[in-house]
Order: C-alpha cells, then structure tokens, then sequence
C-alpha cells in the first residue's frame, strides 16, 4: 500500500468517526487533533524510556500512540492539500548520502 493509499483509508475512517460522534472537521480541528495525538506520543515515549509512569499500559498500548500520531498526520497533510511525497523528497531526500556532491 503506497502513501496515498494509506491517506485514503485513514481519511474514510477519519470521516466516518467524525459523522458518527458529530464531529465537525474544521481546520482547527485537525491541528488539534494532532496535537492531542503528539501529546500521546510524547506521553508512551516517555513511559517506555522509564521517564514517566506507565500508568498500567503494556508496551503495545504505549506503542499505539506512536501509531496514532502517523494516522494524524495524514490527515492533516490531506486537509491541508500537503502532498507527502514531495514534501519529505524536497525536504529531506536532498540529503541521502547518494545525493550529496562529495564535498558537502
């Protein structure tokens, strides 16, 4: 499955919550919900690094917020007409080592 596939499926699934729970998508909305998601992250890293209480979580349950945070960020690059491709090669592919002149 390519990054457009996976931004499809998570947008469907994303669209179906929210008309199920009567969420509004607004553009507030998703950078929110990414922060919350980020939040989440940074809460499972730092109960699995020993930083901070597990609060009775397994290892998988701290993992899934590491997952979730991926699925937001999709949606939010969709929203936000970002197109994932280009914007990781434009902003990052430009340093693989295969790419750089040997004297950079």
């Amino acid at each position: 499955m390519d990054v457009q596939e996976l931004s499809d499926e998570v947008e469907e699934v994303s669209a179906f919550y929210a008309e199920r729970h009567g969420i509004d998508r607004t553009p507030e909305w998703f950078v929110l919900k990414l922060g919350e998601e980020v939040g989440e992250l940074t809460q499972a890293f730092l109960a699995r690094s020993g930083q901070a209480r597990r609060k009775g979580r397994t290892d998988a349950e701290l993992e899934q917020g590491f997952r979730d945070v991926l699925a937001q960020v999709l949606l939010v690059a969709r929203h936000f007409e970002v197109p994932i491709d280009d914007a990781i090669r434009e902003k990052w592919s430009k340093w693989h080592p295969d790419r750089m002149s040997a004297g950079s």
